[in-house]
């Protein structure tokens, strides 16, 4: 099955702490126009999970994580047996994902096939619509939830363009998180200007602004 668009053979960004690659999963549910990766969210699947497979053995020793990324990877229901597979290979696995298959998060975690999750915050529910097309808000919940009871590291961050999101957004998104009981940081990631975009998300005029984030519950990091 093609589920995998391409792999990025080696990162020390994506895997806080580990030598890493990339695997890029076709396909996204979420229609957000900031999205730099619109050949992906779009695209068809050119890899199988055999070929993977034998990329990722051919790179025991040089990497000690595989993170999945796209795209959403949790849209893949098969990505269960995918990950067994990267697991029995001694990779440690990390999942990116927009918060909209709690179901699927829930299986990984439980069977121990995810090492760390990064959490997509997309909005609040009066925002998210606006930035992602359409309604995932209780799903966001159920995976926020799934990972504040379990012991699986995880990370939340916001992709950020003034156009969609305010600073007093911002606020009112770290105040939620940490009502709900989340203690770690709270990154904050820029647009990225000069790329291909999925839509048009407009001119990002205020950026983030830092002093109107200085109230947060939470300590904030901004990337990129």
């Amino acid at each position: 099955m093609r589920n995998i668009y391409s792999i990025t053979p080696f990162t020390l960004l994506d895997y806080p702490g580990y030598p890493a690659c990339i695997i890029w999963f076709a396909g996204c549910n979420m229609r957000c126009s900031y999205c730099y990766n619109p050949d992906i969210v779009l695209g068809k699947g050119r890899l199988t999970y055999a070929g993977a497979l034998d990329f990722l053995r051919s790179r025991r020793g040089l990497l000690e994580g595989v993170v999945l990324s796209g795209g959403e990877c949790l849209l893949h229901t098969s990505v269960l047996e995918f990950a067994s597979r990267v697991k029995d290979l001694g990779f440690l696995i990390k999942v990116d994902t927009n918060g909209s298959r709690p179901d699927v998060l829930k299986a990984l975690v439980e069977e121990s096939l995810a090492d760390y999750v990064s959490l997509d915050f997309k909005a609040l529910p009066d925002r998210e619509i606006a930035v992602t097309g359409g309604e995932y808000f209780e799903d966001f919940s159920k995976c926020l939830n799934l990972l504040l009871d379990g012991s699986v590291t995880f990370e939340v961050r916001t992709t950020v363009h003034s156009g969609l999101l305010q600073s007093h957004d911002l606020l009112r998104m770290s105040f939620f998180l940490a009502q709900k009981g989340y203690s770690g940081v709270y990154y904050l990631q820029k647009f990225q200007r000069n790329v291909l975009t999925l839509g048009e998300p407009g001119p990002d005029r205020e950026g983030i602004d830092l002093a109107a984030l200085e109230a947060s519950p939470l300590s904030i990091q901004i990337r990129g």
